[in-house]
């Protein structure tokens, strides 16, 4: 499975979005951060928690949508279906780019593969497009009122050519079917949520994903991903417990422009 980058022109063309990083909000006083740049990691080789406050807002551009993209999916706040993997607890954060106020009741809507590289809606392994009936690993939420979204899901495993990543849109005004689905709405943001690689590579080294044999593609070596850090959608890792087995939380603040 290949996604392929927006060419510049599109790139140039698709309206900025602000994300609000992690930092103190004295350094809010001084002034937002340049473009691109990192005010917190996502996870080092301790996997400490990061300062907790939205203070300094980043510019960065959309991402790609890629090609596993399905309409109408479920809206719900655990998408495994029993996947195997370890598990991801979710905390994205919706503002507005104006004003870095919380949107609450906006679907924050994600998909990715799973430990084998995966996706659902489509069979083969690593690399092959026919459709199938499969909803593992996609689906979303509502945010609260303080603007977040959380969703349950497993570590995402890699597939050939592109660095372990999650898809994620954002949908305003949507409307709720019976069938658990939504439909309509406004879609505000599409984008896609990276992993700091010493977390990656302790993940990959265990089972289930050291049966993923394709090579592993890094950050440093994906055509997507730009070395932007928070700008770039670059999650912040939380270990949950001693062994990767035991899971990460992700936080993310995603800035958007209603």
């Amino acid at each position: 499975m290949t996604d392929t980058p927006m060419n510049e022109t599109n790139a140039l063309a698709r309206r900025t979005l602000l994300i609000a990083t992690g930092t103190t909000a004295a350094t809010l006083a001084v002034g937002a951060a340049a473009p691109g740049t990192r005010t917190s990691p996502a996870g080092d080789a301790t996997d400490t928690a990061p300062v907790a406050a939205a203070a300094v807002c980043t510019l960065t551009k959309e991402m790609t949508e890629g090609p596993y993209y399905l309409d109408g999916q479920y809206v719900r706040s655990d998408i495994t279906e029993g996947k195997t993997g370890f598990p991801l607890e979710l905390a994205l954060t919706v503002v507005d780019d104006d004003t870095c106020a919380a949107i609450s009741d906006a679907l924050v809507e994600i998909w990715h593969c799973d430990a084998l590289g995966e996706y659902s809606g489509y069979v083969g392994n690593n690399g092959h497009d026919e459709p199938d009936s499969g909803t593992f690993l996609r689906g979303g939420t509502l945010t609260d009122s303080g603007g977040v979204a959380r969703i349950t899901t497993v570590y995402p495993g890699w597939y050939r050519g592109r660095c372990v990543h999650i898809h994620v849109k954002v949908h305003v005004d949507v409307t709720l079917t019976a069938d658990g689905s939504f439909t309509g709405g406004t879609e505000l943001h599409t984008g896609q949520l990276f992993f700091d690689e010493t977390v990656t590579a302790r993940v990959g080294a265990l089972p289930p994903y050291s049966a993923n044999t394709v090579t592993r593609t890094t950050l440093a070596q994906d055509g997507i991903y730009d070395d932007g850090g928070a700008a770039s959608g670059l999650l912040t890792l939380t270990a949950l417990g001693s062994s990767p087995s035991a899971g990460y939380t992700g936080t993310l603040t995603l800035g958007v422009e209603r």
